[in-house]
Parts: C-alpha cells; sequence; structure tokens
C-alpha cells in the first residue's frame, strides 16, 4: 500500500494544543461497521454505546522523558529518552544534534555510548529521568498540568508518549465499565511517521509489552472486547498470535489484517501517514476511514493528542 494513501488535509486550527477542561470533555464520533451509522455524542455517554464489552486499556506510565542539556562545547542539546534497558541507567534514546556527536561525550547527567542509527543512541543516564513530558512536536503551547499526559490508570513506568485514547477516562466512568489492564510502553515504533514509499517497506524496531496471565484469561474468554488505543490493539493481536505474555511486538497492523481479538475500537484522530492510522484503516476500513475523517473535520473535531476520540463498533 502507497504511504501517500494515508494523506489527509487538516486545517491547522484543529489541532489540539491542549486537553479538554475536564478529562471527559471531549467530544465522541461514533462509528457502526454493521450499518455504516455515525453518531455524535460526548465521551461521558461512552458507556451507553457498549454492551458487555470487556474494556481493555494500556496501563503505562509516562516517562518524564524528554531532556534539554547542553554539550561540552556549550551548544544546545535534546535527549528523548525511548526505553530504559536495564537497571544500571543505561537507555535508548533520541539525541539532537545527533551528527556533530560522537560516542564518549558527555551531555549533562547523560554520556552517549553507541549510535543506532536513525538519531538514535545507546546511552546512559546518571540518575533517573528529571526531564519534562515528552509532549509531540506540533503540541506548541506549554502544559499547565504535566498530570494531563498520564491516563488516570497509569502505573508501569516506561513510555515515551501516552497513550492517548486513556486521556478521556476519569475513575468515575472507569466505575462503569468492565475494565482488564495490558502494558505496553510506548517507544518509537508508535510515533514515528512513515518515511518509506510504502507500508510495507516500513520497518518497525519493537515495543515492550506484557500481559498477568489472569488478565489473558478475562481477555481470551470475553464475548467481545473493546481496545483503548492502537497500543493496545497492538498487545493483544500479538498475544492472540504468539500466546505470549510478555516479550516485543513488532506487529505492524495495516489494511488487509486479520483482527483476532479485538472486537471494538476506540481511538484518537491520528497523523497523516502515521502506522496508527494504518492501523484504524485496518480496523474500519480504507474508505469508511477516509470518510470518517471528513466528517470529522467538518464537524471541527479536535485532532491528534489532547484531541477528541473516535469509537468504532
Amino acid at each position: 500500500m502507497d504511504s501517500a494513501e494515508l494523506d489527509y488535509e487538516l486545517p491547522p486550527e484543529l489541532i489540539a494544543q491542549q486537553p479538554a477542561e475536564r478529562r471527559d470533555g471531549s467530544r465522541l464520533l461514533v462509528y457502526e461497521r454493521s450499518t455504516g451509522r455515525v453518531r455524535h455524542r460526548m465521551f461521558p455517554e461512552l458507556p451507553d454505546e457498549l454492551g458487555d464489552e470487556l474494556v481493555v486499556v494500556n496501563d503505562t506510565r509516562v516517562v518524564q522523558a524528554r531532556l534539554k542539556l547542553r554539550r561540552q562545547s556549550g551548544g544546545a542539546a535534546e535527549v528523548l529518552l525511548l526505553e530504559r534497558l536495564d537497571r544500571d541507567g543505561n537507555w535508548e534514546g533520541l539525541v539532537r544534534p545527533s551528527r556533530k556527536l560522537k560516542p564518549g561525550d558527555r551531555l549533562g547527567a547523560v554520556e552517549l555510548l553507541e549510535p543506532l542509527g536513525q538519531g538514535r543512541w545507546r546511552l546512559l543516564l546518571h540518575g533517573e529521568p528529571q526531564g519534562e513530558a515528552p509532549l509531540p512536536p506540533y503540541i506548541t503551547a506549554p502544559l499547565a498540568d504535566p498530570s494531563r499526559y498520564q491516563t488516570v490508570y497509569a502505573d508501569d513506568l516506561g513510555s515515551a508518549a501516552a497513550p492517548t485514547a486513556g486521556l478521556h477516562f476519569t475513575r468515575k466512568l472507569l466505575e462503569q465499565l468492565d475494565v482488564e489492564r495490558v502494558t505496553l510502553h510506548v517507544g518509537l515504533d508508535t510515533f514515528r511517521p512513515l518515511t518509506a514509499a510504502t507500508l510495507e517497506a516500513h520497518e518497525l524496531h519493537g515495543e515492550r509489552y506484557s500481559v498477568r496471565a489472569e488478565a489473558w484469561r478475562r481477555i481470551r474468554d470475553a464475548e467481545r472486547v473493546l481496545a483503548v488505543g492502537t497500543t493496545t490493539v497492538r498487545v493483544l493481536e500479538t498475544v492472540a498470535r504468539n500466546s505470549l505474555l510478555q516479550g516485543r511486538t513488532r506487529l505492524f497492523v495495516t489494511p488487509g489484517f486479520e483482527f483476532r481479538r479485538v472486537d471494538a475500537l476506540l481511538t484518537n484522530f491520528h497523523l497523516p501517514r502515521s502506522t496508527l492510522l494504518a492501523l484504524v484503516m485496518a480496523f474500519a476500513g480504507v474508505e469508511e476511514t477516509r470518510r470518517l475523517y471528513r466528517i470529522a473535520i467538518a464537524r471541527r473535531y479536535r485532532f491528534y493528542s489532547f484531541g477528541d476520540a473516535m469509537l468504532i463498533l
């Protein structure tokens, strides 16, 4: 599939720069695959749209992973911590300006060890991360409350970005649902845009996941499963295929994919030419996804990390 098929035009003012005043204050576009019907609701009405679905969330917690540092020359540098490799301070991170740096260079608390390509480095962090919330580059406004870039159920520290579909939930809303948890630590695979001409040529590096045995039994035996976010989809469909409750997933969900355990999807509106949009197209259909995005733009839905949500049934 040509990557250009994931392009669309978005008015810049529809890119949400701040979360809604209330966590559950976002809008909810509901799409029924069986009928093609579209409904426009508010997020607190989510339980009214569901039946007996088991709602599965990703409980990863975001690391304060964006480190603004100085090179030994005095020039500015930035490190985005992607993944903790061990308990001795070894991490993988994106480093800028990568081409001006070499192994052994020290950037504050960060020591560069080995370049891994495409701006990625293996590095040694002295101490714990003391950076900023790793907001995506299209969010230019400062975040007044850093907790709004964490889900209310965030638990297992390890993500370089938030699983944004879960940002809409309040504890009160969760109490109305049957909820189970899995963990996928969001890394480069989730937020790196497509750069190859085709989806087939795009390379995934893999992201760490884990599922408790009891949780998987409930998920496996559920009549219907609602996955909250694309990261949750990747965990569930990985385990449905390999039966391994922890490891790394390189699963790339593209149109034509056979879903074995996800029956419904709750997600935000994603960037063009992203693996996330490819997954939504795989679940809802390519042309249907394009239609839904046109509707959302016409209705002035808010897009991306702090934007509104879509429920695909």
